[in-house]
């Protein structure tokens, strides 16, 4: 089981990483490397990393993180794939642990997809430090209870109060088309529809994926 994460241990931003561990999957060896400077500059020390999601899943037999970092686009084993197995598997040594998706598109049928396999946030690229922080943050600090429905197992994302911003937001999504791209702050509002608090993502130099030839720079 991952060891519970609480504010206690993460009560100071210098050290607000400090005893939090995290897996990167990502196929991309460059965008590894950033990310995990990333991380290291935010306070983490036990990072690990695999290169697709089958390596992860490997990895997942002998460690175990508080928090994965995660890709979309990957062979042999995509992002969703590899949540859905995480999530439902009975052979996964924790379907509770926090999944953050990090893609180069942010689509709207993408986001379905990812919530449907059980994502618990998603952040699009280029992201900025403090973008990545902010959902880390909001993984730590306001956790969801699971719930399991028919197939479905993950985050329950359920509104608390039934209010007029309930109507709205179904008016909202019934106007998105599958292919519409989301800003960040309305995928933090699809993912945790009972925050209300502001996007916390600043506008500071965003992280880029590398340039791949016959690929799109910032892909999933």
């Amino acid at each position: 089981m991952t060891k519970k994460i609480s504010k206690s241990s993460v009560s100071d931003q210098s050290e607000y990483l400090n005893n939090i561990s995290f897996l990167i999957v990502e196929d991309n060896a460059f965008m590894r490397s950033i990310i995990r400077q990333v991380l290291f500059t935010l306070g983490a020390r036990d990072i690990r990393e695999a290169s697709d999601g089958g390596e992860a899943l490997t990895r997942l037999q002998v460690f175990t993180p508080d928090i994965i970092l995660l890709d979309w686009e990957m062979t042999p084993l995509d992002g969703v794939e590899f949540t859905k197995i995480v999530r439902t598997s009975p052979d996964s040594t924790n379907p509770f642990v926090p999944i953050i998706m990090i893609s180069g598109y942010g689509e709207y049928w993408r986001l379905s997809a990812a919530r449907n396999a059980g994502v618990t946030e998603f952040l699009v690229k280029p992201f900025s430090a403090k973008g990545l922080f902010s959902r880390i943050r909001a993984v730590i600090e306001r956790p969801r209870p699971f719930v399991r429905v028919g197939h479905y197992f993950g985050p329950d994302r359920r509104r608390k109060d039934h209010s007029i911003t309930d109507e709205r937001r179904k008016d909202w999504l019934s106007s998105v088309a599958p292919d519409d791209a989301l800003k960040q702050s309305d995928i933090n509002a699809l993912f945790n529809p009972d925050d209300d608090r502001p996007d916390e993502d600043g506008e500071q130099q965003k992280i880029k994926a590398p340039p791949q030839k016959g690929r799109d720079p910032n892909h999933p």
